[in-house]
């Protein structure tokens, strides 16, 4: 075997590759904990989640770093301290207790340990010959996921990037297989059958974006995907579906799927899943659930409940770097009858002979629409083996018990207005202009945000948000509802509490007020 003896006199000079020698070694361990403590001075020990730079100024600093010098490079401890201090000093501290926009989730320290192991032995799941124990691994914990939510023993699923892949990979299924079904179309092989200008997809109003998309990628285009008015808790109403359903086939037209969602971006809504899986089997559609972010409540002992019915579903997403506390990227693609897989399934001599496959080699790229994938499975597996179950639920929990927390405080505030109650761990609610309405207050002393249409409370609230982010005081998102511009608090992180909540909630109350009256209140800052 070679070793750094035997490279080219360039290579020599310092170890390339983590493998047998005792340098490469030596180099691994140093590099390993040089990129530790870098790491922990410049992000987990910083005391706000975002460093406050506007765009104009980071881009300049960005600019200024080279890229590839011609000749020498630079030494690992400098390049490390360059990276920390113009790089991660400037992003997102997602374990910040008031980075709380999105659904981007502190990740869990077991996962960490795994991503480095994942990284240095670089298994590739697409074949068993890259990927030996990773390979077993991954469909052991693809058994205990479908288990989880119900499966039996004729289910399936791989691993995927997240939420919008496996979004993708249950429209795909879902089409082929109806095509199949209906008019013995096989779209693997024969393209899009002559009819599909007249498929139709069902979803809710508050669906992801990524159900679109995928009509869109699939060649249906976004004229194929048929929102269902959804009740006053933002949640898919069955008689609507029913309806929309039925006018749909009335106008010659080929409904072939309903996509449920357990857990919508904004307000968390889970879609009645019991209730929309009788109505598939009424009519004979695919029904695929999006649990990308409300899964995670199978672990949880009180809010289980929330995801009845997702067992009768076809196939299922699920996302663990939201509430499953995993590093990006890390989601899976889970299907109830394992032989729909055929349906991509495609091999090649130099990656998945079929004869392999005939003596059983388990070559997961069958199941995936990628070929090079990662072990995603080893965070996963770390995570919940180091936690256990009643742990895991119990922080996804807290995160809930938080966000109900800060509904309560926002609805005590005559200053605040909560657009509904938190289902999950999501709370939108909007500042409400505290002086009369005027020509005079429209500006609020600033020009930054603008925009056809909107109010004077629309441009407050984007302004708070805008200060916010700019005093790098706290990470929180913007959306609409009902047509007003709202802002959003995301708390994935058990970490955070009511009292980072309520200190948040007084310097949007004092921001407000200042951008109202012009008259500083002195206070910059949130107290932690």
């Amino acid at each position: 075997m070679k070793g750094d003896d035997d490279m080219s006199s360039d290579v020599k000079q310092q170890p390339l590759f983590l493998h047998t020698s005792e340098s490469s070694q030596a180099a691994y361990r140093a590099m390993m904990a040089g990129a530790a403590d870098v790491l922990v001075r410049h992000y987990a020990g910083l005391e706000q989640p975002y460093s406050g730079l506007g765009p104009e100024v980071l881009t300049t600093l960005i600019d200024n770093i080279e890229v590839c010098p011609e000749e020498e490079g630079m030494p690992i401890p400098e390049l490390l301290e360059l990276v920390g201090s113009a790089l991660l000093r400037h992003s997102a501290v997602v374990t910040d207790p008031l980075c709380i926009a999105h659904l981007h989730c502190p990740p869990l320290m077991p996962a960490l340990a795994a991503e480095a192991l994942i990284a240095a032995s670089n298994q590739s799941m697409d074949s068993w010959d890259q990927s030996m124990a990773a390979t077993l691994l991954e469909e052991k914990l693809i058994r205990w996921l479908n288990g989880l939510f119900g499966y039996g023993q004729h289910a399936d699923g791989v691993f995927t990037s997240g939420g919008t892949q496996s979004n993708f990979m249950g429209v795909m299924l879902a089409r082929d297989h109806y095509a199949l079904e209906r008019w013995g179309w096989n779209v693997q092989q024969q393209g899009l059958p002559p009819e599909a200008g007249k498929l139709r997809l069902l979803c809710s109003e508050e669906a992801h974006f990524s159900v679109k998309q995928a009509a869109s990628l699939l060649g249906l285009g976004h004229q194929a995907v048929v929102p269902v008015k959804t009740d006053a808790d933002k949640r898919m109403c069955p008689e609507r579906l029913d309806e929309t359903i039925g006018r749909l086939l009335r106008d010659g037209l080929h409904p072939f799927a309903i996509v449920a969602t357990a857990g919508t971006t904004d307000y968390a809504a889970v879609d009645p899943l019991a209730a929309i899986s009788k109505a598939a089997v009424r009519h004979g559609l695919w029904l695929h659930v999006d649990a990308a972010y409300g899964g995670a409540l199978a672990l949880s002992s009180r809010y289980s409940g929330l995801l009845d019915g997702i067992g009768h579903a076809d196939s299922i997403t699920v996302d663990f770097h939201k509430l499953f506390f995993q590093p990006i990227s890390c989601g899976a693609f889970l299907l109830r009858d394992k032989r729909r897989f055929r349906l991509l399934r495609l091999t090649a001599d130099y990656l998945n002979p079929e004869d392999e496959e005939e003596a059983g080699l388990p070559n997961l790229v069958v199941k995936s629409v990628q070929t090079t994938r990662r072990f995603d499975a080893l965070k996963l597996y770390m995570s919940l083996k180091h936690l256990g179950r009643r742990q895991f639920g119990e922080l996804i929990d807290s995160t809930i018990r938080t966000a109900k927390s800060a509904a309560e405080m926002i609805s005590r505030e005559s200053c605040f207005t909560l657009m509904a109650e938190p289902v999950i761990n999501t709370v939108v609610f909007a500042y409400r202009p505290q002086l009369a309405e005027g020509p005079e207050r429209r500006s609020f002393g600033q020009a930054t945000v603008s925009g056809a249409g909107r109010t004077a409370a629309d441009q407050l609230n984007l302004l708070i948000r805008e200060r916010l982010l700019a005093e790098g005081a706290g990470v929180i998102a913007r959306t609409k509802s009902d047509g007003r511009i709202c802002l959003k608090l995301t708390i994935l992180n058990p970490l955070t509490g009511p009292q980072h909540i309520s200190a948040l909630l007084e310097r949007i109350r004092t921001i407000g007020w200042e951008l109202e009256t012009g008259i500083p209140s002195g206070k910059e800052t949130v107290a932690r």
